[in-house]
């Protein structure tokens, strides 16, 4: 059974599934069955971070062209292609919070994982648009910590004031 589990992991859990409706406690791989089992709670967390990043990666960049950069290339051409973004990657967390209630009370550390990674890649794509060498950004171009609550980048009326 080990070996199954390593090479088709699919067989493996359908086989593990038939021995515990058939009561066959006796015959199940426990070892794997318990890492599968964490890999599965951890893939849970892993989810909702990468959906962050990319929700906080155009937020951020959203932002970022309101406030300081007011470029109207990026505007006219450019600007529209996050939206679609914000709001798939909102409702992609809605979804999978609402399958994953036990992510609730790790939202806020979730979130400031997810933040310094989004902050780290908006920097550098917002940088490939900069035409203004003294508008490119840096690390501190944009703040260490986010600023904006879970519930406020979830709630679908929301974006970041201009």
């Amino acid at each position: 059974m080990e070996n199954l589990y390593k090479t088709d992991y699919t067989q493996w859990l359908g086989q593990q599934r038939e021995l515990l409706a058939n009561g066959q406690f006796d015959q199940l791989d426990i070892p794997n069955l318990l890492e599968a089992m964490d890999s599965e709670m951890g893939d849970t967390t892993n989810e909702l971070r990468s959906h962050l990043r990319v929700l906080l990666l155009h937020l951020l960049k959203y932002d970022y062209q309101k406030r300081i950069l007011k470029d109207s290339w990026v505007e006219d051409k450019v600007i529209h292609t996050w939206m679609p973004s914000i709001y798939n990657s909102r409702m992609e967390i809605k979804e999978h919070m609402k399958r994953n209630l036990s992510l609730e009370p790790k939202t806020d550390e979730i979130l400031s994982e997810a933040y310094l990674t989004a902050k780290r890649n908006a920097i550098k794509e917002l940088n490939k648009f900069i035409r203004i060498e003294n508008k490119r950004l840096n690390k501190n171009s944009i703040p260490d910590e986010c600023l904006w609550t879970f519930e406020k980048i979830t709630d679908d009326d929301w974006l970041p004031e201009g």
